[in-house]
């Protein structure tokens, strides 16, 4: 993360999750990763909402009730200037698919009491943490044998190509010029208005999946007309999981386990995503017990998250096995 380019800190906070009993015994135990949303940092695990508990309670209250096997649990910072990382690999915001699986990894395993291989480590995530669990476990299975993603990015002539028809209109007033209205909303921060949260986002993932050569976020639509930027949207859609899965079947093929949710209200359509992604998966030959698809009925896209505790218990038991 050195000279990442968007001159954020290298250095990270790093939350590791001991399980009851950890200090009394001396055998090895599996790890499981949490990537967090877009927006998010690793501060987020411990954000109690209105109603309910922190996912930090909820995953503690598990392991201590015996309903999975101890694990390590890994909680991971992929927060950016722009509001997040995808936790991929790029030079519009940094190296934080590497940053996961070769430096994060690597010291968790070093000081750490985990068995280190990737049959006995999986990952999790929701939103943005879930698109990045899933491609982390196609890109990477060297690194992962099982992963979990809870309303994954996914899907996006559904999920992300309606959200362009607003960010022209939001950019109206600065002449389609996203980098213009970026640094008003940066002078002008906390005041955000509405359209700011699309514009953030847009201009994040552009960041993430379609830089140009300098690392300056290029739009896959024209802000002006409201036009596709064929070759810019065809950079997005190459990192649309639906479209990876056919290419990565073998990698897929090998995980211990892959759960698949969202929630049936999802405000962002993500439980349209995860039926297109549930789908890709079983094409390639993934499903009985290592395949966990479910739409959890009267969820929203904020309370999904909760379900990462029941996903983490299931990737335990598998993680666990020999």
């Amino acid at each position: 993360m050195r000279r990442n380019p968007l001159g954020d800190p290298h250095e990270r906070p790093l939350w590791v999750y001991l399980p009851p009993g950890y200090q009394d015994e001396e055998r090895r135990f599996p790890s499981v990763y949490l990537l967090h949303g877009y927006g998010g940092s690793v501060a987020s695990w411990a954000d109690r909402p209105t109603y309910g508990r922190p996912v930090l309670e909820m995953v503690d209250e598990a392991f201590a009730a015996g309903r999975a096997p101890q694990a390590v649990v890994v909680y991971v910072d992929g927060w950016t200037s722009y509001g997040g990382s995808q936790f991929v690999d790029s030079n519009g915001t940094g190296r934080y698919q590497s940053y996961l699986c070769d430096e994060i990894v690597r010291y968790v395993d070093a000081h750490y009491r985990t068995i280190a291989d990737r049959d006995h480590r999986g990952v999790v995530g929701k939103s943005s943490g879930g698109f990045g669990a899933l491609v982390a476990s196609m890109l990477r299975p060297d690194v992962f044998g099982a992963c979990a993603s809870h309303a994954g990015d996914a899907f996006y002539e559904v999920v992300y190509q309606p959200c362009l028809r607003q960010v022209v209109r939001a950019l109206r007033a600065w002449d389609g010029d996203i980098l213009a209205w970026w640094q008003e909303f940066r002078a002008r921060c906390p005041d955000v208005r509405p359209g700011d949260r699309e514009l953030e986002y847009v201009l994040g993932i552009s960041a993430c999946f379609s830089p140009d050569s300098e690392g300056v976020p290029v739009l896959p639509v024209d802000a002006r007309t409201g036009e596709l930027r064929a070759q810019v949207w065809r950079r997005w859609l190459d990192w649309d999981p639906v479209r990876m899965i056919p290419g990565h079947s073998d990698q897929l093929r090998s995980l211990r386990g892959v759960w698949i949710d969202a929630g049936s209200e999802d405000e962002f359509f993500l439980d349209l995503a995860a039926r297109a992604v549930d789908r890709a998966l079983r094409r390639t030959g993934i499903a009985g017990d290592g395949l966990h698809f479910e739409i959890v009925s009267g969820a929203d896209h904020d309370a999904i998250g909760r379900r990462q505790v029941h996903s983490l218990c299931w990737l335990a038991e598998r993680l666990s096995a020999a």
